[in-house]
């Protein structure tokens, strides 16, 4: 058998995964890997600017494939500038694994040189962390990591290598590559399917709340089977967006803060919520104690930790949402509701809550809504958010009517996630368009990848929604903090130029009547290019649930809200 050095071992498992791309940034104790990366040219390398740009590319990159993201970093610093894109990827049950190199086994423990104990560190932000201390562990362990982070409740898994062990030699024997197992339905799973089917044909009042689980068990088409077998209205979270379609008579848009206040009214009048694939966490609840305050609560999640952590469940189904979903649909009658259909119907008339304030300056809603325009000319398109006011307001203006075309950090919301994670989409779906909408704020918190994507010629698309502000830190400040504002206005570089200096073109636009003729030339355009909408910086995002507030307590916009 032939040795090969553990470095050169970590590229062989890393093939037979199946993985084509890796996110990475070089240093030191991880330097004998990028070595042997040199004679396995078919696992393409892209290089980051820093290294928590290469852990929310491979989150993009894995949410829009279904593949295992891979993320490289050097020891110390590399490994800890990780720990943000890990974490998000653990919040949004994103499979990634993660490989840092470390000092050499030899120098553990003395506080060497960019040494640091990065398997603690990011315990809580993984599934599991391993260090491999000798090359003969490395083609087992990377085995049980990459069905680790996608056993279950997917996630990331952090491998921690030794500079010497990646190059020792040793022989290496490659366990079998075992695809995950097709979940079944256990008798008590089964159980609660009948019990949940029970409860659905007897409500009068229900509403389905569909979470990300849908997309990452690829339940769409059961969950769309679902509703339309029983007639009920489907409400999605933030990152549920896609899973069920968005154009459909029966959706009703996101809940939640800045959800649809017709979607938070139905469910705070609901007599029945089929929670599936999503956790009730605080974004969608609103003050817990008064959530649903009628409702009855089915909840099938994959995570049996995640049932009654939040909200105490009637009905708790432990499994995976597309199999337990084809049990439940043969058992669920189409039973009419003409009541409450109309009473959903009239709040969607009364309270319109969405729209275009009148100004005389750009308003960021006009930006987003034209985006739509082209969304649902090409629904290929996958739109990809950073965090803040512009994400809620893509949230509620885009209607997203195919899988996992909605891709933003939800759970642990990580600002200058677009940029980066737009790359890892964009080279998980070469050959079609990507838009990136991004916050001032945030997009220059990870603006250095803009060389990445010049460099890797990813024709990925930047709306740069500009009010020179931290847009929902202000409008915090604004409403609750006395118009305190402090440490939120934001002055950036002269985002043109700087676009121009990495060679990506790009315009600015101040007037609305510009905006669609701006995305049309970044359309047509053969490579990446940046968009900067100088928008309206007094801006708020409505509809909203105060702090401490219930669904029942939403605020609308004062421009829209009935009466005005």
């Amino acid at each position: 058998m032939v040795k090969l050095k553990g470095s050169e071992i970590i590229c062989e498992s890393l093939l037979r995964e199946g993985v084509e791309v890796i996110f990475g940034h070089p240093g030191g104790a991880i330097l004998p890997l990028y070595d042997a990366l040199w004679s396995y040219p078919q696992l393409r390398h892209i290089l980051v600017r820093h290294e928590q740009a290469a852990a929310h590319a491979a989150d993009g990159y894995s949410r829009v494939t279904g593949k295992v993201g891979v993320c490289i970093a050097t020891s110390g610093p590399g490994a800890t500038n990780l720990v943000t894109g890990i974490m998000g990827a653990k919040a949004d049950s994103v499979p990634m694994i993660a490989i840092t190199g470390q000092v050499s086994r030899a120098s553990l423990g003395t506080e060497a040189f960019q040494e640091c104990d990065i398997c603690s560190i990011a315990a809580s932000c993984t599934k599991q962390t391993f260090m491999v201390m000798s090359p003969s562990d490395l083609a087992p362990t990377i085995r049980e990591a990459f069905y680790i982070a996608q056993e279950g409740r997917p996630g990331p898994v952090l491998i921690d290598v030794p500079r010497d062990v990646q190059l020792e030699l040793t022989e290496a024997e490659y366990p079998d590559v075992v695809g995950i197992p097709v979940p079944e339905v256990n008798a008590e799973a089964l159980q609660g399917v009948q019990e949940a089917a029970r409860l659905i044909n007897q409500a009068e009042r229900p509403v389905i709340i569909s979470g990300h689980g849908i997309l990452t068990s690829g339940a769409n088409q059961e969950l769309k089977a679902l509703a339309e077998q029983s007639g009920i209205p489907v409400i999605t979270t933030l990152l549920g967006l896609g899973g069920f379609p968005g154009g459909h008579p029966l959706s009703m848009g996101m809940l939640g803060m800045h959800g649809m206040y017709w979607a938070n009214l139905a469910v705070h009048e609901a007599d029945l919520l089929i929670g599936v694939g999503m956790r009730f966490d605080d974004r969608v609840t609103g003050k817990v104690d008064t959530f649903a305050p009628h409702a009855r609560i089915i909840h099938m999640d994959i995570d049996a930790s995640q049932i009654g952590r939040n909200v105490p469940v009637e009905v708790p189904i432990v499994g995976d949402a597309k199999a337990l979903l084809q049990k439940l649909v043969p058992l669920v009658g189409n039973t009419p509701r003409p009541d409450w259909m109309q009473y959903i119907e009239n709040l969607k008339r009364d309270h319109p809550s969405l729209g275009i304030p009148p100004s005389d300056k750009l308003q960021p809603q006009h930006v987003v809504r034209t985006l739509n325009t082209l969304l649902q000319e090409d629904p290929a398109t996958t739109v990809v958010t950073g965090v803040g006011q512009h994400q809620m307001w893509a949230a509620q203006f885009l209607s997203f009517n195919q899988p996992n075309s909605f891709v933003s950090s939800g759970g642990l919301g990580a600002m200058g996630f677009e940029l980066p994670a737009a790359m890892g989409v964009q080279v998980g779906r070469p050959g079609t368009p990507v838009w990136a909408i991004a916050g001032d704020g945030g997009f220059q918190m990870t603006l250095q990848e803009l060389v990445t994507v010049s460099e890797e010629k990813l024709p990925v698309k930047i709306a740069l929604i500009n009010n020179g502000h931290l847009g929902m830190v202000r409008q915090w400040q604004e409403m609750y903090f006395e118009n305190h504002l402090k440490a939120v206005p934001v002055p950036g570089p002269d985002f043109i130029k700087l676009a121009d200096a990495y060679g990506i073109g790009a315009v600015r636009v101040t007037e609305p009547e510009d905006v669609l003729p701006a995305m049309r030339q970044a359309q047509a355009h053969d490579g990446p290019f940046l968009i900067e909408f100088v928008v309206d910086s007094t801006t708020n995002v409505y509809p909203m649930v105060p702090p401490g507030g219930s669904l029942a307590d939403t605020l609308e916009d004062p421009a829209f809200a009935k009466g005005n």
